[in-house]
């Protein structure tokens, strides 16, 4: 048993009672109420496999857990209630009840994050009554798997992790110019071609270091119908992101007819094997939009999410300045340049998205030119992104580099693994507020939430992501999920209390954390270059 004041995220309100406890046992079972089924299959699925226990179902001497669903609790909202020989959890909805779930197992305490149970345990809840409820609706994780490839085992893995900690939206960013990761039947080169690499750049650019094996991968349909079923039984929604019309290299490579072939010989482009951001964009021509209609047509299919991501950041103009064919699109067109010229490319999509019934969300630099009042923008460039969007009226998912970046380094010591841009430490996390001052009450609503990035150009492996993301990634958890004070009153100290007990869970679930006193001999990387970041970084 747990002392339920180490719960992550922090729930809204705690009535503790008296100093007993519900005690799991043989004979314990569990009552599902109407629409609790997911939950309850997970539950004794989870907490079986943890404690041994069988959790059959019906009433028994050794109590009750009971499931229930009250519409009245709200969205995602739930209560729970531990009494002497009864549990009672109700959610709001079905996704309420199976984070009240999460909850639940935690205050069994860090074995329960185990997959087989261990000797002499006994599974105490404390008596009490949680009620709780999430601040946004939206609390993401964008994963990268364009840079360095995760299988797809690694990713359900992340979908375990992030249902852990009450996160419920996975950005999956499937295509840049380093790989293509999802299978297109109608474009098969995408990832016959577009998928492999053959080398990779060992740390930042600038790094003389190189691994001279082809590196790659890609999700069949099969496995992405696969992560979204698995996402969706986490009350997890995930929402795509193909790249366009930058960071589109892979699939010029794959098919050189949608580049800028009156430029660059564009036969001879290959999947990108460093980082930054590749010169070589995609030719704003009708084949073009075609060829990606396409694309997005099979996605429609595969993501049942209301949002899809279609990147727009970072989009180098010098080959469209060059392109004659170029030139004349935007004459044709009657816009004023190639910035406008990338609106118009962005636009396109919104409309063809909006009229099947889905939404259009990308980096802030899509606001440049203007959008439909449907398309929401991921700030990422700082506040001021999210700031115009939501002054505009559009929704806004606050994803700052300065603040939520978590390939950022953790410390200033040198004995960091590759280190990137500025110093975040897990306190930095802590203290970040999604929702800007300037923003007026009705602007704020449009702020539907927050999201942590992973990128992963220096992340080769499922132990160098699990460092970069954790413990981090609790603290951001916590930011999304709990009504905390302003940043300033915040209290890390008490936080930190918590987080001795969240270690011993990380521990429990095989997470390859940053311990709090730095990294361990295994965790570093000795003489390869990063990419520190002179100066503090900016508050907003």
């Amino acid at each position: 048993m747990i002392d339920v004041t180490d719960v992550i995220p922090q729930p809204r309100q705690v009535t503790s009672h008296e100093d007993a406890y519900f005690e799991l046992g043989p004979d314990t079972r569990m009552a599902a109420g109407d629409g609790t089924g997911h939950t309850e299959r997970w539950l004794r699925a989870t907490l079986g496999a943890a404690t041994g226990l069988p959790l059959a179902s019906g009433e028994g001497p050794g109590g009750v857990v009971r499931l229930e669903i009250d519409g009245q609790l709200g969205a995602e909202g739930y209560r729970l209630d531990i009494a002497p020989g009864t549990v009672r959890l109700t959610g709001g909805d079905p996704a309420g009840l199976f984070w009240g779930a999460q909850t639940l197992r935690q205050l069994l305490g860090p074995d329960a994050f185990r997959r087989a149970p261990l000797p002499g345990r006994r599974w105490r809840l404390p008596l009490l009554r949680i009620e709780d409820a999430p601040r946004f609706r939206w609390r993401g994780l964008m994963l990268d798997v364009a840079r360095h490839f995760m299988p797809k085992d690694g990713v359900l893995r992340y979908l375990d992790l992030m249902a852990a900690h009450k996160l419920n939206v996975l950005h999956f960013h499937l295509t840049d110019d380093q790989g293509w990761r999802v299978e297109i039947t109608r474009h098969p080169r995408l990832t016959e071609k577009g998928s492999w690499r053959s080398r990779t750049k060992y740390g930042h650019r600038a790094s003389p270091l190189w691994e001279d094996k082809p590196h790659g991968g890609y999700y069949t349909q099969e496995d992405i119908r696969e992560i979204v079923a698995y996402a969706a039984e986490r009350q997890i929604t995930v929402v795509p992101e193909i790249d366009v019309p930058g960071h589109s290299q892979a699939a010029i490579a794959a098919y050189p007819e949608l580049g800028n072939t009156d430029v660059i010989d564009t036969t001879a482009l290959t999947v990108w094997d460093t980082w930054g951001v590749s010169p070589n964009v995609l030719a704003p021509t009708e084949n073009t939009l075609r060829f990606y209609e396409g694309v997005f047509e099979e996605l429609l299919e595969l993501f049942p999410s209301e949002f899809l991501h279609i990147g727009g950041d970072e989009c180098p103009k010098e080959q469209w300045r060059q392109s004659a064919t170029v030139q004349a699109r935007i004459e044709e067109l009657a816009l004023a340049d190639e910035d406008e010229l990338q609106a118009w490319f962005i636009q396109h999509f919104d409309t063809w998205l909006a009229e099947r019934g889905r939404r259009l969300i990308g980096w802030d630099e899509i606001l440049e030119g203007g959008l439909a009042k449907g398309a929401a923008v991921s700030s990422w460039r700082g506040y001021a992104g999210g700031i115009a969007a939501a002054r505009a009226g559009h929704d806004v998912v606050m994803c700052p580099e300065q603040q939520v970046y978590l390939d950022h380094r953790q410390h200033g010591d040198e004995g960091e693994p590759v280190p990137i841009g500025f110093v975040r430490t897990l306190e930095d996390v802590y203290r970040f507020e999604p929702v800007p001052s300037e923003l007026t009450p009705d602007e704020s609503a449009h702020v539907i939430g927050t999201q942590a990035n992973v990128w992963t150009e220096v992340m080769e492996n499922q132990g160098r992501v699990d460092y970069q993301v954790f413990p981090r990634l609790a603290a951001f958890a916590e930011v999304a999920w709990s009504a905390l004070p302003a940043p300033a009153e915040r209290d890390f100290g008490a936080f930190e209390q918590r987080m001795a007990a969240h270690y011993r869970r990380l521990d429990a679930l095989g997470v390859a954390y940053r311990p709090p006193g730095g990294p361990l001999p295994w965790q570093q990387r000795p003489g390869v270059l990063g990419r520190p970041l002179d100066g503090p970084p900016p508050n907003k």
